[in-house]
């Protein structure tokens, strides 16, 4: 069993294992634990993409698809949506997803490493993540693969937990977030992995939203706007690839 220090070391092979292991109830805890707002939350980031009709989107870190499918219900029929994920549990699920929903014609999915994407510079119009750009290796070669695929003037997203901005929140939210959110995600998942332990330690060890946006800025990404969302324990991030 992997422990959570290698865990998080965010070795890819790692998290590979940790997703794997928990892709069968991923949707089903997505929403116990979010008390549903996720789906808002996705909404949301897609609405402050500014995206195109009939734009080229792509969804790094897909999981099941739930970006990808919220990013296809505001695009046109010469609109279109790549979700792409290395752990091959989540794209196989997130393929029966689609294809259930008779999405397939408007979604593909892909197994691909946000380190490593297989798709031409400047193609996309939009890439995008939501809580998935935390458990990569290498936080600035992420933002960058997906500033590479992405064409200048287009958007980079990210959609990621954060730390609230309210004082008097805090304590609630950290009593929940480091306590009870791990007890239901290990009694539901039954993951050997700890995943639901591992959750909140990456947010916390991850940087704040002042902090993501200087590592985007630093990647060469522009007027980088932060929204943030149900007391700041998420956020969204939208930074602009250079025109030239």
């Amino acid at each position: 069993m992997l422990t959570q220090t290698e865990l998080l070391t965010k070795k890819g092979d790692y998290i590979q294992q940790m997703f794997g292991s928990i892709a069968r109830v991923y949707d089903l805890l997505n929403t116990i634990l979010s008390f549903n707002f996720d789906k808002k939350w996705r909404k949301f980031a897609v609405k402050v993409s500014n995206v195109a009709p009939d734009a080229h989107v792509l969804d790094v870190c897909t999981g099941t698809g739930d970006l990808a499918i919220a990013y296809s219900k505001v695009l046109n029929q010469d609109g279109k949506v790549i979700g792409s994920d290395f752990c091959h549990e989540m794209v196989r699920i997130a393929d029966h997803k689609l294809r259930k929903r008779k999405l397939s014609d408007r979604i593909q999915v892909i197994e691909a490493d946000t380190l490593r994407l297989p798709f031409h510079d400047n193609y996309f119009q939009i890439s995008a993540v939501a809580f998935g750009i935390r458990n990569v290796s290498d936080l600035k070669s992420g933002i960058t693969e997906m500033m590479r695929i992405t064409a200048p003037g287009g958007r980079v997203v990210i959609l990621e937990f954060s730390q609230p901005t309210s004082p008097l929140f805090n304590t609630i939210y950290y009593t929940y977030f480091k306590r009870i959110l791990p007890f239901i995600g290990r009694l539901i998942s039954r993951s050997r992995y700890n995943a639901y332990s591992y959750l909140p330690t990456s947010v916390l060890n991850f940087p704040d939203r002042y902090g993501l946006q200087t590592q985007m800025e630093a990647c060469g990404l522009e007027d980088v706007k932060i929204y943030s969302r149900t007391l700041g324990i998420v956020t969204i991030h939208v930074g602009q690839k250079p025109c030239k």
